[in-house]
């Protein structure tokens, strides 16, 4: 017998998505609460915010098949659609994977005013042969893809889901967090984070856009986390978005607000991880056409950011608070210098450098507050 479930449905929970914005035809999760909408004014932050790393569906059943009703988009990057994975796990561990394949196309001129959308049509992602009796399963679905959830159809009855067995964490980031070249939702490193340790995470990963936004620091502060993480950095010296004299105060407003919610909760603050062009050359970064690779341009004036700079005053702001709950990092410690092969660009990780600072991690990040 098959139960078909129209999507949202109390026996599904929906982890990692702090909005779920309803569609005629079902719904779709977004990673930041749905007041925060109107406010954000990059174009491409919209469009990271509703792409669905980290997100994933949990429910508990005896079911042998599952069929999940979806309408993916997905963004072309170099010429090509990213790839759509959804990634089913039983008991925490990584089971099956299957592609979807008929979504839409989102296509990018040089400005990002220019978008082009090549249709799509819904399709089916279906797991079979799961094992036997009653099991806590997750979808997770694709880190780089807009998801609307539709149906889903199983084999066996659906039951009250029961919760991740791990902290719940939240982590801030960049396009180093997102995981955009990663090959699949349970490759980036904080999945692997996560799956290791069990942990329920929240992923606020955005690439190319972790500014020290006000709102991701409100919503931080209003979602329950027994360990907060923020990577900083990294944005806003490759955009030359901040200089030393806004820099320090945006962090340590960024952290008043989180600890208005969370007054005693673990924050670690990371620093950068290497990018050898920034490391003591200012922004902005520019993609250099013959080798492919991001390299500093370099900003005049005083109080110009570099990685080096900036991990300076992360440092120093833990310092100057002093508070036992606020941790710092340095990000080499996730991805070192020595790893400059494992970055094809010069700055984002490859999917082998995924799986170390995933382990690293489980180390560094969750390991000593579990």
């Amino acid at each position: 017998m098959t139960h078909h479930i129209p999507l949202p449905d109390t026996r599904v929970a929906v982890l990692g998505a702090l909005d779920l914005e309803r569609t005629p035809a079902g719904v779709r999760p977004r990673r930041l609460p749905a007041w925060t909408r109107p406010r954000l004014h990059h174009g491409l932050l919209d469009l990271v915010v509703a792409q669905a790393a980290g997100v994933r569906l949990r429910l508990r059943t005896a079911a042998r098949s599952l069929a999940l009703g979806v309408h993916v988009t997905v963004p072309e990057m170099d010429g090509s659609p990213l790839p759509a994975s959804f990634d089913l796990a039983v008991n925490g561990t990584v089971l099956s994977r299957v592609q979807a394949t008929a979504g839409d196309v989102l296509s990018f001129g040089a400005d990002l005013a220019d978008v082009r959308l090549s249709p799509g049509h819904p399709e089916t992602v279906r797991f079979d042969d799961l094992p036997g009796g009653e099991k806590d399963v997750e979808i997770w679905l694709p880190h780089g893809a807009t998801v609307e959830l539709r149906t889903l159809d199983s084999d066996a009855p659906l039951l009250a889901p029961t919760p991740p067995p791990g902290l719940a964490w939240t982590h801030y980031g960049s396009s180093i967090s997102h995981g955009l070249e990663a090959p699949a939702p349970t490759l980036t490193w904080p999945a692997i984070a996560a799956l290791t340790t069990g942990a329920a995470l929240t992923n606020l990963g955005f690439g190319g856009n972790a500014m020290l936004d006000p709102e991701v620091a409100r919503a931080i502060r209003d979602t329950p986390a027994d360990l907060i993480s923020l990577k900083v950095g990294i944005n806003i010296v490759g955009d030359a978005a901040m200089r030393e004299r806004t820099f320090v105060p945006a962090v340590h407003g960024f952290l008043d607000t989180i600890r208005e919610g969370h007054p005693d909760t673990p924050v670690v603050l990371v620093s950068p991880t290497s990018f050898a062009d920034l490391e003591t050359t200012p922004g902005p970064v520019g993609l250099d056409e013959e080798t492919g690779r991001k390299r500093a341009l370099g900003s005049a004036g005083a109080g110009a950011l570099t990685l080096t700079g900036v991990r300076t005053l992360l440092a120093k702001v833990v310092d100057i608070r002093a508070d036992p709950a606020l941790h710092y990092l340095d990000g080499r410690e996730l991805l070192g210098p020595d790893e400059a092969r494992a970055l094809p660009d010069g700055l984002h990780p490859d999917p082998a450098a995924h799986l170390r600072m995933g382990a690293r991690a489980v180390r560094l990040i969750l390991g000593p507050h579990l």
